[in-house]
């Protein structure tokens, strides 16, 4: 009984440890008005030390970058492309290849032109994050931007 017990515990120790899910990225938003007729949202990864997520510039072949997808809406449009500051460049052996990437945090900038003086800019994120070991799958972020 005691052997039934024990076995039964561990199982579900290592059940429990299995399934933690990774999440070395924390995402949070903002925006700030220019005038009445423009604005700019703020996309900012929070990254956990040793990880790192990737520029929207890799080459084909390398790793998923970091990509936007704006919803389309009555109430605004984006003036111009997704901006983000200078990246890491660094050669990583894993993908044979230099590559642009993002430690600790990063934001990235959108700037829309306002057709109502108030709206959400939403849309969906995807990125890739790694460290030195391992990588994580790509994962799709949904994002509501109040822009007031």
């Amino acid at each position: 009984m005691k052997k039934l017990i024990l076995t039964a515990f561990t199982s579900i120790i290592a059940t429990v440890t299995y399934s933690q899910i990774l999440a070395p990225v924390k995402w949070s938003y903002g925006a700030k008005k220019i005038d009445k007729e423009q604005a700019v949202v703020f996309i900012k990864a929070s990254i956990d030390k040793g990880w790192h997520i990737y520029s929207q510039h890799v080459a084909d072949g390398g790793p998923v970058k970091t990509s936007f997808r704006f919803n389309k809406s009555d109430d605004y449009s984006l003036n111009g492309n997704t901006s983000e500051p200078k990246a890491v460049n660094k050669y990583e052996k894993a993908f044979g290849m230099n590559v642009q990437y993002f430690e600790q945090s990063v934001i990235f900038q959108q700037k829309v032109k306002l057709k109502n003086g108030q709206t959400s800019v939403n849309g969906t994120l995807n990125y890739m994050v790694c460290n030195d070991k391992q990588c994580l799958p790509p994962k799709d972020v949904e994002f509501s931007i109040p822009v007031k």
